[in-house]
């Protein structure tokens, strides 16, 4: 019998069997080269493949994702300024990533830093404090026996307020923001200082601070452009709907929208469709169907897509579908399809589509 793993050894392991890998979009280079950071050097200088922007599929270890960062900054160089706010200044979401589309599609920045925890996106985790009228983001770092790079703490508190500025078209700033030891130049100092609206301060864990009013602020992202992500004619269908069109599509429509977000409850999707949770259970039983029918067939239909036309991680795919954690996404794929989310895909990649059960 093998021995159990510790606590640390099972965060290192994927909910779909793998070893704890973090993925690395090509939308990067795109975001490399908006900045004006050469991504060919960037992965020279990590010692990474030279093709690596270009697979469909790339997940690194913590130590490779470490090294790819300080490459970053070491290629960005102190000219253009700090490299987290020459990428805030590119940011946008003209490009996919599941972590910024799973933040767009929340109601307010409170409600995108939860999603956000519980994403867990790179080696680190989020912790969420909500106090005398502030609400506290700190990152805390898996792999404990590596240093973070400062840059990469540094772009991860840049990416949360560029999020509230671009979510909300307001110019949120923080009450405050820091990482362990930053070392920064007096230039680089003024520039976040200036990009913040305070200046970075020398704290143990690297943490944003906003007022509760800002983070309650409603979020007007549509995230047109990401929906390209999504399969085109479930898309299509969606956007032509109509007010004659049925119960059932209204409720896929309403939940396509709100999973990502993690709404997947009757009455959220009752506040979207303006009905009542008692008038909505009648017109789906009158056409012979359920919330739960409806919810289950989408998520079952958008998993297939992912596990096919996508690199996602299981955990990736799982909070993309409004799951609250893998494990349970897991569960669920078995009653759908009676495999496992990581049996439909080799079975895909191996030419076995048929056996995907894909509705």
């Amino acid at each position: 019998m093998k021995p159990a793993r510790t606590n640390d050894e099972a965060t290192a392991i994927d909910r779909l069997g793998q070893a704890r890998t973090y993925s690395v979009w090509p939308a990067w280079k795109v975001l490399l080269q908006d900045a004006g950071v050469n991504s060919a050097n960037v992965l020279r200088r990590a010692k990474l493949p030279g093709d690596l922007f270009a697979r469909e599929s790339v997940r690194l270890d913590s130590a490779s994702y470490y090294r790819l960062w300080e490459a970053i900054e070491d290629e960005a160089g102190p000219a253009g300024g700090p490299a987290p706010l020459r990428f805030a200044h590119k940011f946008s979401t003209d490009w996919f990533n599941p972590e910024l589309f799973v933040a767009l599609c929340s109601d307010d920045m409170d409600s995108a830093l939860a999603r956000l925890a519980k994403y867990k996106s790179g080696p680190m985790a989020m912790k969420i404090e909500h106090k005398a009228g502030r609400t506290t983001a700190a990152l805390e770092f898996l792999d404990r026996g590596l240093t973070p790079p400062r840059v990469l703490m540094a772009f991860k508190l840049v990416f949360f307020v560029q999020l509230a500025r671009l979510a909300t078209r307001s110019s949120v700033n923080p009450l405050r923001v820091g990482w362990p030891a930053p070392e920064l130049s007096a230039r680089d100092a003024r520039a976040y200082a200036n990009w913040f609206g305070v200046p970075v301060e020398d704290l143990p864990v690297a943490t944003v601070v906003f007022a509760a009013d800002d983070t309650q602020r409603p979020f007007l992202t549509a995230n047109h452009g990401m929906w390209k992500f999504f399969e085109p004619a479930l898309r299509q269908r969606l956007a032509d709907l109509e007010k004659h069109a049925s119960t059932v599509e209204r409720v896929r429509g309403a939940l396509v929208e709100a999973l990502p977000a993690g709404e997947v409850s009757m009455a959220a999707v009752c506040r979207r469709l303006g009905v009542s949770t008692r008038t909505l259970q009648r017109r789906l039983r009158e056409e012979g169907s359920s919330f739960q029918q409806t919810l289950d067939a989408l998520r079952h239909s958008l998993a297939n897509h992912y596990l096919h036309h996508s690199s996602l991680s299981g955990t990736e795919i799982s909070f993309l579908l409004g799951f609250e954690d893998p494990n349970s996404f897991v569960r669920a794929f078995q009653t759908w399809s009676g495999s496992t989310p990581q049996a439909v895909r080799l079975a895909h990649s191996n030419g076995g589509c048929e056996a995907s059960g894909e509705a």
